[in-house]
């Protein structure tokens, strides 16, 4: 579970830009949509194959 703590004179809204950042880092969300629904093994393959493609083009 993510955490951010709010530091002293700090606004809600930096705070929250902070947590969505590590969020986004972290890959939460892009999960907990992937796994909002079922999804087939062979797709869930294909999927996969597609994004290590996608990485090994980044590095």
């Amino acid at each position: 579970m993510s955490e951010v703590k709010l530091k002293k004179g700090e606004s809600v809204d930096k705070a929250l830009r902070r947590l969505k950042r590590k969020l986004d880092r972290e890959g939460t969300l892009r999960e907990a949509r992937v796994k909002k629904y079922f999804e087939k093994p062979s797709v869930r393959r294909k999927r996969k194959a597609k994004e290590a493609r996608m990485n090994r083009r980044r590095f």
